[in-house]
């Protein structure tokens, strides 16, 4: 019967191919689950000592009347995985299919000073809220699902890749985090329950037009009247998803102080008193309402003590949010990755795949290898975050139960953890949104010109991980950060516990003197620095921060070599690829060079004319 149709065979088949594409591709989606396809991730959360860091969090967090808790910790671990297959589950099917229209069409701004998001980013809220995956980290006793940080870390991935804009509503829970810490019991008790129910989003209000990554020149002002009531007056600008229902608000509590110490921390809903004055128009994350508000005479109430709202609480603020920005690097990245990775292999030039063309199979190698260090990094960086936050629950709850040494020693364990932390985050920040813009310039770069038009989501990811490096302190700020724990002692504290555990397989034995030479070199080129000027350990701190970064992944790798031998692979390449970038980056630290300190008008040349 062939020969009544009006084309020839060839033709039927290619559309019959084509058809069969199609509709395993539908089929895909229909079954995708962001965390099921990814290997690196459920072999990490295999990987981690889960039950050590939920046994101290589900014993010592108030659960109230909680409609569940889990039997053992077997059933909390099969409980942290449902949550994740959850979010895999929302992530592929809803925030993934909504991008691309959120991008392209963004949020509305009121002329009464609202804002109405998006149809699609409010479907994207509802279905979380459906699935009961708010309040990720907030005690069941307030409704939450009392995750440990490292959980929420690898669920703010997974939501990030779907839609990396998206992500900042997700991971603005963060801010209930910050009220239950240091908040009355009653504005815990009226605010964490709206949380956990998904009926309110939040917004962390600290920066200014001229207050951006220096917090201390602040100047909205808080002002208390006689009945004890607080009032905020003045503009901030940058907010990301400004237009939530609640708001933290770094404001001028103490007028007559002119830098943090003046500074205190208030609470306040979205009401009349507060206006969006504009959205901001973005190269990105489009889907993110970014606002500029208006106080004028806003009601607020003081979260914790006056003059602390900087000194402690906005710290205490931004490292999370640092961490989930670095968590929003990775989906956005393996996002990026996959686009590249399928299309090398499916692209045929030159009569094969363009995969097998050595230079760009060195790119695809390079970005998911970048993406697993990434990943290293920043889900220990969550676990030792959870591990501070065990300590302290240990000593807050039991404290009249412990001994004079007994308390010592805990405290010294919080410090310890803490000094690592201050450490760690800045560097999962700067490495994940480095290495995020990395892999998705490599993407477009791989995709050729497919890659440059809108075709293809590259150049959105593009787009959407430029952010990263600049918001919640810019990469430069975070290699400040990092630079006091690598030139203080915590670097070489804690690489020297790294470099006691011994391996049975050769192969790893070898890599981790590699590692040890490196870490010599590191203090080395330390040594050198602090003998200089101040200036010149800020000139030459990203070169050592990126050699520490880079020898403590090669340790996660080799922990992680034990578990998997694919990651023995992955371990040789990137200690072997890294070694040189150590040596190099040391060898000019050692250099003593200030010339761009020095000569700086004369090299980067007169201010260009207005």
């Amino acid at each position: 019967m062939w020969y009544i149709l009006p084309f020839g065979l060839g033709v039927f088949f290619n559309i019959f191919e084509e058809l069969v594409k199609w509709f395993y591709f539908f089929a895909e989606i229909a079954m995708a689950n962001f965390f099921h396809d990814n290997r690196d991730i459920c072999f990490l959360f295999d990987y981690f000592d889960l039950k050590e860091l939920a046994a101290i969090q589900e014993r010592e967090t108030p659960n109230g009347n909680a409609d569940y808790l889990p039997d053992d910790l077997d059933d909390m671990l099969d409980n942290y995985r449902r949550i994740l297959e959850m979010i895999g589950e929302v992530s592929a099917d809803t925030l993934a299919p909504n991008a691309e229209q959120v991008d392209a069409e963004g949020n509305t701004l009121n002329p009464d000073g609202t804002v109405t998001l998006h149809p699609l980013v409010r479907q994207n809220l509802n279905r979380l809220t459906q699935a009961d995956m708010m309040g990720f980290t907030l005690p069941r006793q307030y409704g939450g699902l009392n995750c440990p940080i490292l959980i929420y870390t690898m669920a703010t991935e997974l939501v990030a890749r779907g839609d990396g804009s998206f992500m900042n509503m997700f991971g603005l829970q963060g801010i209930a985090d910050t009220i239950y810490a240091f908040a009355s019991d009653k504005i815990k008790d009226e605010v964490l329950p709206r949380f956990s129910s998904g009926e309110v989003t939040g917004a962390m209000v600290l920066t200014e037009p001229d207050a951006g990554s220096d917090l201390q020149a602040v100047r909205l002002r808080a002002d208390q009247s006689a009945d004890g009531t607080w009032i905020l007056n003045g503009v901030k600008r940058f907010i990301t998803n400004g237009c939530g229902e609640i708001l933290l608000v770094l404001a001028r509590s103490e007028h007559e102080i002119k830098d943090g110490r003046g500074l205190s921390l208030f609470i306040c809903e979205r009401s009349p008193a507060v206006k969006v004055r504009c959205l901001e128009k973005k190269l990105g994350i489009h889907g993110s309402p970014t606002c500029e508000l208006v106080f004028d005479n806003t009601p607020a109430r003081l979260i914790g003590e006056r003059q602390r709202g900087l000194i402690t609480y906005v710290l205490a603020l931004m490292n999370g949010a640092r961490l989930g920005i670095a968590a929003q690097s990775l989906g956005i990245a393996e996002a990026a990755y996959r686009l590249a990775r399928t299309y090398a292999h499916s692209r045929v030039q030159f009569g094969a795949p363009i995969e097998r063309l050595a230079p760009v199979a060195e790119m695809v190698v390079e970005m998911q290898v970048k993406i697993e260090a990434m990943r290293a990094l920043t889900y220990e960086t969550a676990r030792v975050c959870d591990l501070e936050n065990n300590t302290n629950r240990l000593l807050e709850r039991h404290a009249d139960q412990l001994s004079d040494a007994e308390k010592k020693e805990f405290k010294q364990t919080s410090r310890t953890y803490k000094r690592l932390n201050a450490m760690l985050t800045p560097m999962s920040k700067y490495f994940g949104a480095e290495g995020s813009i990395f892999v998705a310039t490599n993407t477009i770069q791989v995709l050729g010109g497919s890659g440059y038009i809108k075709d293809y989501p590259a150049e959105r990811y593009l787009r959407d991980a430029r952010i990263t490096s600049i918001y919640e302190g810019t990469s430069q700020l975070q290699v400040v950060a990092a630079i006091k724990g690598i030139t203080s002692g915590v670097f070489a504290t804690y690489v020297d516990s790294l470099e006691k555990k011994t391996y049975d397989d050769q192969k790893l034995e070898e890599l981790k003197a590699v590692l040890i030479k490196g870490r010599e070199e590191i203090q080395s080129a330390v040594e050198f620095a602090k003998s200089q000027s101040g200036a010149y350990v800020d000139l030459v701190a990203r070169r050592l921060v990126d050699a520490a970064i880079a020898v403590l992944v090669g340790h996660y790798f080799l922990g992680q070599a034990e578990k998997n031998d694919r990651k023995k692979h992955v371990a040789e390449l990137f200690i072997g690829h890294n070694e040189p970038v150590v040596t190099m980056n040391c060898v000019q630290v050692k250099q003593g060079n200030t010339k761009i300190l020095n000569d700086y008008e004369l090299l980067a040349g007169s201010v260009p004319a207005a």
